[in-house]
């Protein structure tokens, strides 16, 4: 959750409680460790742990932000949203300037479920719930796009999609345009000018992440990735449609 070299940067900012320096210090760490590997990586930090801190007896009273597992003390998922409430977080500023220009466009977000949908992403995103992120902010996009069709492109649409394919019953709502598949759906988009094809592509990688991020599997995600997402939905949907 937090990096080893930010580490000196947390524990030395004001007002903080013992407890809050040694869930900062097992932040940096992805496995349960030792108290002696506390205390080691604390003075990497600059801060040496007195005797008298009794780190085994503080975070055995923490209520659940910090467990002894049998192997070592390891952070909890409320010990980490306890940290992000102090501001603790993997996001660079620009990462979280993608969040805040996201969020400015909530309120241009005409339909309530859609702006649930795009505030509930960015909320995943700053808790760095990153495929939450991902498949959240896509519904949310592609609503947009289906909600914009039905208002200014339907007859239009349903010309194209029976062209592509004549088993194509006419759509008369958004719920309708849901029948087709996603990708087709932006093709579509395509045939009737509403997406330059450019723009088709980019949309295109969106919907492979988010199918990527919509059951388990091995893949990986970083900030930097769910941003660029992010940027890319922001730019060429919410601030377009």
């Amino acid at each position: 959750m937090l990096k080893p070299d930010d580490l000196r940067t947390w524990l030395h900012q004001k007002n903080l409680r013992q407890l809050d320096k040694l869930l900062l210090v097992l932040a940096t760490f992805d496995a349960p460790c030792a108290v002696k590997d506390i205390r080691s990586r604390a003075l990497e930090g600059g801060l040496r742990i007195k005797d008298s801190w009794n780190p085994s007896g503080t975070l055995s009273k923490s209520n659940g932000l910090a467990i002894h597992d049998g192997n070592g003390w390891t952070l909890t998922e409320v010990g980490k949203q306890h940290l992000r409430n102090l501001g603790v977080q993997q996001l660079s500023p620009a990462a979280i300037q993608v969040a805040n220009d996201l969020r400015a466009e909530l309120p241009s977000i005409a339909d309530p479920d859609t702006r649930a949908f795009a505030e509930e992403a960015i909320k995943c995103y700053e808790a760095e719930l990153y495929r939450s992120a991902i498949v959240m902010s896509w519904l949310a996009a592609v609503d947009v796009l289906q909600k914009h069709v039905v208002a200014y492109h339907l007859t239009a649409f349903n010309s194209a999609a029976l062209a592509a394919d004549v088993r194509w019953k006419p759509a008369k709502t958004a719920d309708d345009l849901g029948r087709m598949k996603e990708g087709d759906f932006l093709d579509r988009l395509v045939n009737i000018s509403v997406l330059q094809k450019n723009v088709k592509t980019e949309l295109r990688n969106c919907l492979d992440r988010r199918n990527g991020c919509g059951h388990p599997n091995s893949l990986k995600l970083g900030t930097n990735t769910v941003a660029h997402h992010l940027e890319v939905l922001l730019l060429n949907v919410f601030k377009v449609f």
